[in-house]
């Protein structure tokens, strides 16, 4: 039987990246190392465990069913010695070191220039490493420890899984092309929205999924195309004619020029929290709260960003 001295946390890191990329080229690449080293730190680790942990040809690699319980184990071995690294530094410092912070697409390009800089000053010593990705796979990396934090959009699974501070509240707003009788209104109602035609984002982002479920309920109409981000979203509604939501977080950005016709919901309208997310039992717990007040401190003004150039006229 192997002992703790035939296998190494390096073998373990190889053997998770390998599982992540299905592939030994990118897993070196990831590692940085070269292709030959990690192939051979892979054999040598499946000849300690006496399993197959991987079937490979020339033209892909697979995890065999063994293989996939040993990668599982794998990630919560180097996941346990993140926490223990982390631990040791926060007896330090919590605000010292690396931290992997994520943050979704609807929230990533209109918050991280305004807060990443307010939280370098604050914290000189931490190292931010800065992601962005759908909620699905920031939260999967939160589970698997490769990601310390992350910022989203709350629902109530997500509530269940994950620890979190709420940073905002973030309503939604219509969008529509000048000259849509919506342009005649200061606030929109729900209703007003059956029978629209709606533009809304690809499958994945969370943010597809509430407004696919307000415009069921309401009975708006999607039209059939796909767009894979807000920026997109906005540029389609001038181009086809059609109506879409966004969330008021990202209107003075999409809107900057006032060329859409932005209007509010009426109260109580629809929208999301946005929270700082992190889970359950990390070590840097207590720095991630504080580290999200410094964020509802710093956050742009939600609430105040440009409805429309048409709307402040009427």
């Amino acid at each position: 039987m192997a002992s703790l001295n035939d296998i190494t946390l390096r073998q373990l890191e190889y053997l998770v990246a390998v599982a992540d990329t299905l592939g030994f080229r990118r897993a070196a690449e990831r590692c940085h190392v070269s292709q030959p080293a990690l192939s051979a730190q892979i054999q040598q680790l499946e000849s300690v465990l006496g399993v197959k942990v991987f079937e490979r040809d020339a033209r892909r690699v697979m995890l065999t069913p063994a293989g996939e319980e040993l990668v599982s184990r794998a990630r919560r071995v180097l996941t346990e010695a993140e926490d223990l690294l982390t631990a040791a530094a926060r007896m330090g410092d919590p605000f010292a070191g690396p931290l992997q912070l994520g943050a979704i697409p609807t929230v990533a390009p209109y918050v991280l220039p305004e807060v990443v800089p307010a939280l370098v000053k604050r914290y000189p010593k931490l190292q931010l490493r800065l992601r962005e990705e759908k909620t699905a796979v920031l939260v999967r990396d939160m589970d698997e420890g490769r990601l310390d934090a992350a910022l989203l959009a709350l629902d109530a699974e997500l509530g269940r899984r994950v620890e979190h501070a709420v940073i905002a509240e973030d309503p939604f707003v219509v969008a529509a092309p000048p000259g849509h009788r919506l342009e005649k209104r200061k606030q929109v109602q729900l209703r007003d929205l059956d029978e629209e035609d709606v533009l809304l984002l690809e499958d994945g982002h969370c943010f597809r999924s509430q407004t696919l479920a307000l415009c069921t309920r309401v009975g708006a109409r999607e039209v059939d195309f796909r767009a894979t981000s807000l920026t997109t979203l906005a540029q389609m509604v001038m181009a086809m004619g059609s109506v879409t939501l966004l969330p008021q977080l990202a209107v003075s950005t999409e809107n900057r020029h006032g060329q859409l016709v932005v209007r509010p919901f009426a109260p109580p309208g629809p929208g999301r929290t946005l929270v700082l997310a992190w889970r359950p039992g990390h070590p840097r717990a207590e720095a991630l709260r504080a580290i999200a007040g410094t964020l509802r401190s710093v956050w742009p003004g939600v609430g105040k960003a440009k409805v429309s150039a048409a709307a402040s006229a009427k």
